[in-house]
């Protein structure tokens, strides 16, 4: 610490302590002058019954007067305590999927623990314990805004099983019943004439940002009708006023920004009725289905408050209600953003496939598939890889040849464009002319290249998101939804990830083996910037991304590598005058004729 600094902290003691010193005189002398009136107000009030009553006598104040009257002094004297309330009791409802745990205080659910999930890669163990989320600050199913209900309000545990229990009080029967797939059916009994403070609300408690850099914190709901009075699906982390609150996660886009003036806890009323409220993390999903929050619904974000840049560390969320009907029943979905779950929920777009969704689901459908034949998604990968190059070959079959009969007729294009350099109308035609004679599509190998880009986006939303590659082992690969990282110790950069560099290898390959009509610079360019380009992007994504994209690369190699050894290299000869390239072995026309005469 400076000088300076600590100059500045002494300044602060001493105008602490003397604001200190303040106060309690000032709180001393506000109890002398309270007891000097309470004093004068009784004295006032004994000289007042005296003058009615002259059998009252003032020794009545001291302790030897009558027993009554004492207690009735005690009485007026002694404040009303409240109630005490009941122990608090915990509950468990447990299946072969998930445990939660309730509170008899609020009847809410104060901790989940996610029994098939580990907490860190390897398998499930005594060091190795499930996921727990803990939702004592922010409980799920928290009911507010009921007159005389609390949201800590007591409960009696009426009924109680393994899987389902009864909470009830004098204004509220909520009856819990724990399902497969990790759903909570809810159903509640209201007492009538329950009124409400404003609008009632109830909470689908919190989900929490967790130590991968690719993780996220996020809010869905669906929306009953937009500004056309259309319903859609409002994602809130890329859109409306919770976007700057929501995408300055570790993995989100909103890039780096000053914390300062930031609280640690903002509230954020979001307006709009909603068929469905969903909180989410990259893997996890917690959500409210079967309810229309007609008042909308207001989310709750803690920031990380040891970090000088803005990062969520919690998100909470819970629905608004203008009115209460006397009974209603819902689902709670506390569990992982698995696709084939949540599509039964109608939460299917929770998963944000965006534009590319319809390919994107079948696409994990295949995954969870090649995963059941062979229980290992690296493998799943592999296999999935070889299927979508299998689709396509025709198209990059026809691409590749394509791109290989363009660079042997090159020596007749140079010829047209020397002989025609001054008339390019004429030079267009004489070349269109080849094209067809040949037949030759120049625009045949950019194809391929354009449908592939749908198909290696839906991949890259389906293998960063989906749940089932969350710690998903593969030879030396730990994690397959993370980078390998090895040696994090040794080695920059978050440590050493070979998949992105035999990526950029397989790529530079790739291109010096893509033949070219191009100029022979800019391809020796390009074979070394996209490499490099494509190293430092993917460097750290998910290695099972490298996986697919290595593995993509490698199949096109031997394709490449399968069409020079069938179509050899082009050698140029000449035939009748005309240059030829002699491994094609092409008809000489009359326009090839014509060229070589002029």
């Amino acid at each position: 610490m400076n000088k300076s600094e600590k100059l500045i902290v002494l300044v602060l003691g001493l105008v602490l302590a003397g604001w200190i010193w303040h106060s309690v005189s000032e709180q001393k002398k506000v109890a002398e002058v309270q007891a000097q009136q309470a004093a004068k107000a009784a004295k006032e009030g004994m000289d007042a019954k005296v003058a009615a009553d002259p059998s009252v006598s003032r020794d009545s104040e001291k302790p030897g007067a009558s027993e009554s009257a004492s207690d009735s002094k005690k009485e007026e004297k002694t404040p009303q305590t409240a109630a005490p309330r009941a122990p608090e009791q915990l509950v468990a409802l447990t299946n072969d999927q998930i445990e939660l745990t309730f509170s008899s205080r609020g009847a809410v659910v104060v901790k989940a623990k996610m029994l098939q999930y580990a907490e860190r890669p390897g398998a499930l163990a005594e060091d190795n314990p499930p996921v727990v989320f803990d939702l004592s600050a922010h409980p799920a199913l928290a009911l507010g805004g009921v007159q005389g209900l609390a949201a800590d309000a007591d409960y009696a545990v009426a009924e109680q099983t393994g899987e389902s229990v009864v909470f009830t009080n004098a204004l509220l029967r909520r009856a819990v019943a724990l399902k497969p797939d990790y759903k909570l059916e809810v159903s509640e009994t209201f007492a009538p004439g329950c009124a409400l403070n404003g609008a009632a609300s109830l909470s689908l408690g919190a989900m929490s940002l967790g130590a991968s850099k690719n993780d996220i914190l996020s809010i869905d709901s669906r929306l009953v009708a937009d500004e056309k009075g259309k319903p859609r699906v409002e994602h809130h982390g890329d859109e409306g006023v919770l976007k700057s609150y929501l995408a300055g996660g570790l993995g989100g886009c909103g890039g780096s920004r000053d914390a300062s003036g930031i609280p640690a806890t903002t509230t954020v009323n979001v307006p709009g009725a909603r068929t469905w409220l969903a909180v989410k993390n990259r893997f996890f999903v917690t959500a409210l289905v079967g309810l229309t929050g007609d008042a909308g619904f207001a989310a709750t974000i803690d920031r990380d408050m040891r970090r000088q840049d803005y990062a969520p560390k919690s998100v909470s969320a819970a629905m608004a209600f203008a009115s209460l009907p006397e009974t209603r029943t819902y689902t709670l979905y506390l569990g992982p953003k698995k696709q084939d779950l949540l599509w039964d929920l109608g939460l299917r777009d929770v998963m944000e496939f965006g534009m590319w969704r319809w390919l994107c689901y079948p696409m994990v459908w295949v995954l969870n598939f090649f995963n059941s034949l062979i229980p290992n998604y690296g493998v799943a990968i592999i296999l999935m890889t070889i299927l979508v190059r299998l689709l396509f070959w025709p198209l990059t079959h026809k691409s590749t040849v394509g791109m290989r009969k363009m660079q042997e007729i090159q020596p007749l294009m140079k010829e047209i464009q020397k002989k025609y350099k001054d008339n390019p109308q004429r030079m267009q035609q004489e070349t269109w002319q080849l094209y067809r004679d040949h037949k030759v599509n120049p625009m045949s190998s950019c194809l391929p290249m354009l449908i592939q880009i749908p198909v290696f986006i839906a991949l890259f939303n389906v293998l960063r998101s989906t749940v089932e590659l969350r710690y998903a082992p593969f030879l030396w690969i730990a994690d397959l939804s993370e980078p390998e990282a090895l040696f994090a110790s040794w080695f920059p950069f978050g440590g050493l990830n070979i998949l992105p560099i035999l990526m950029a290898a397989t790529m530079a390959l790739q291109s010096a083996l893509t033949p070219s009509a191009g100029d022979a610079k800019q391809q020796r360019m390009m074979m070394v910037m996209m490499p490099i380009m494509m190293l430092v992007m993917f460097y750290s994504f998910p290695s099972a991304l490298s996986l697919y994209w290595t593995l993509s690369q490698v199949f096109s190699i031997v394709q490449m590598w399968w069409i020079r050894k069938k179509y050899s290299p082009a050698s140029v000869a000449a035939k009748d005058g005309v240059v030829v390239p002699d491994a094609v072995e092409m008809p000489v026309t009359r326009q090839m004729r014509r060229h070589a005469k002029g």
